[in-house]
């Protein structure tokens, strides 16, 4: 008899259970499609092991699965492939929290071995919660190809297109400025980064000029007009963050100020350090912004790196991993945490007579874009890269040739924009879950990078003429190296 009322979660249940076990998901000679079928594909990108089901995977697996049926009602031979990304740093996040709750363990007591182990476990017991969820969604996917990006056969896939874009100079390492967290001591994306308008300052400083140089400053009435000028013997420089100003190498003004003609080329004494740092001309300094002179750090903001690069300034790192200021800086300011060293600087600038005045400003302030807590930090350190701007050019060229098609077409233009304009993309992390970075390094610094242990210290031997001890790079790759692979290494 049927029951009274029709219970969805027994059926949905009952039937998706008869799908699978029917084989009616399959692809390939276990589905139940003719032999030479046209095959028909979906890769679904993998989501966090860590993550649950919202409104997007929902909506997202659901015009799929509309598609995948639709083709396989057609008679074509469909993959809906599945699975799961490993989620560096929000899974170390967890099983860490978790840690600490149990006895405030840290990963670093444990050691990396017992802290992967542990991570594994959790994935075992409590990852991939999703893969459920989407099961009880009605998701026809080919679960018998369920991956994980952390899976031998991926993790080899990820071994092999390493090594060969490192051995065709496509990855490389370099010292250059990453979005640092200083909680997790590790680079972060671009796309982990989350500005976040605050209410905050702009501190002007008078930079005392070197060698008794002067020069006349331009006056102007209330009503904007002309009154005649001063003579300075300073610059004022305006700043956000006071506390970079430790680290400063330059001043720069735009080329085309008349005011700062007369100053290129000569040198300010940098307050509270004592350093001489040249007054260079660039177009980055806005000569309608503030007081139309910028001050130069860069070894703590992009922009600066930049001109910095430019001009050939000095890079001066003044933070430790954990947003301390370090033994770059005057003694006093050593091991300060970043913010209250942003204080004794503005109290010491003060009590020199050259803090010229402080201006309350709305600043965007980089954080964690998960925990919305945590401030990112520009910061200066040795990372892995990729040839982005090489690797880019066969897309770009593929939708220009129309080989690659936009619907609709308005959205070329913000596609060539990205691309064209496309940055070297750090692909370290300075974490223990993920894949290791297959790099090995000699007693002098020298980088073998190779298939496994062996293979590198055979490597070195050659280089060295004899046997050596080598080190293995700490640091893994960003989650989405793997997860760029996804199409490549599910598929064979």
């Amino acid at each position: 008899m049927l029951d009274k009322t029709f219970n969805p979660q027994e059926a949905e249940a009952r039937l998706y259970d008869l799908w699978e076990e029917s084989g009616a998901f399959r692809a390939g000679a276990g589905g139940r499609v003719e032999e030479g079928a046209q095959p028909y594909c979906i890769v679904i990108p993998p989501p966090n092991v860590t993550g649950s089901l919202h409104m997007g995977h929902a909506l997202n697996n659901t015009l799929q699965d509309v598609l995948i049926r639709f083709e396989r009602m057609r008679g074509k031979d469909v993959l809906w492939q599945p699975g799961l990304d490993h989620a560096g740093i929000a899974t170390q996040m967890i099983v860490e929290r978790q840690l600490e709750g149990e006895g405030n363990i840290r990963r670093r007591d444990m050691g990396r071995e017992a802290f992967i182990e542990r991570i594994w476990k959790w994935k075992g017991e409590s990852g991939g919660t999703i893969i459920g969820q989407l099961r009880r969604l009605g998701a026809s996917c080919d679960w018998s190809r369920e991956r994980f990006t952390l899976d031998d056969g991926l993790s080899k896939a990820v071994l092999k297109v390493f090594v060969e874009l490192y051995r065709e100079g496509l990855i490389y390492r370099d010292k250059r400025l990453v979005n640092w967290h200083p909680e997790l001591q590790t680079a972060v994306s671009d796309l982990e980064v989350e500005n976040i308008e605050v209410k905050g300052h702009f501190w002007h400083f008078r930079y005392p000029l070197a060698d008794g140089v002067t020069y006349e400053w331009p006056l102007f009435d209330e009503d904007g007009n002309p009154a005649g000028s001063e003579t300075r013997d300073y610059i004022v420089v305006a700043t956000t963050r006071p506390e970079t100003m430790l680290g400063d190498t330059g001043v720069a003004v735009n080329p085309e100020d008349e005011r700062y003609k007369p100053l290129i080329g000569k040198f300010v004494e940098l307050p509270l350090v004592g350093r001489r740092i040249p007054i260079v001309a660039d177009e980055h300094a806005d000569p309608e912004q503030g007081s139309g002179a910028v001050k130069i750090t860069p070894a703590h903001d992009f922009n600066d790196f930049e001109v910095g690069k430019r001009q050939g300034l000095e890079q001066i790192n003044i933070l430790d991993p954990d947003g301390k200021l370090n033994g770059e800086v005057p003694e006093p300011y050593r091991g300060l945490d970043r913010f209250k060293a942003r204080k004794k600087v503005v109290e010491d600038i003060e009590a020199l007579g050259l803090l010229d005045r402080i201006e309350d400003k709305t600043v965007m302030v980089p954080h964690d874009e998960k925990s919305k807590m945590v401030v990112i930090e520009p910061y200066l350190t040795d990372q892995w890269y990729v040839d982005a701007a090489t690797l880019a050019r066969p897309a770009i060229e593929a939708v220009e040739r129309g080989e690659t098609v936009f619907v609709p077409k308005n959205w070329e233009k913000t596609y060539f924009e990205w691309m064209r304009n496309i940055q070297p993309w750090c692909i370290s992390r300075q974490l223990w879950w993920g894949h290791r970075i297959p790099a090995w390094y000699g007693p002098d610094g020298h980088v073998f990078v190779a298939y496994s242990d062996d293979e590198a210290a055979a490597e070195a031997e050659r280089h060295y003429g004899k046997a050596v001890d080598l080190t293995r790079d700490e640091d893994v790759l960003d989650t989405w190296f793997s997860s760029g692979l996804w199409p490549f290494s599910t598929l064979g």
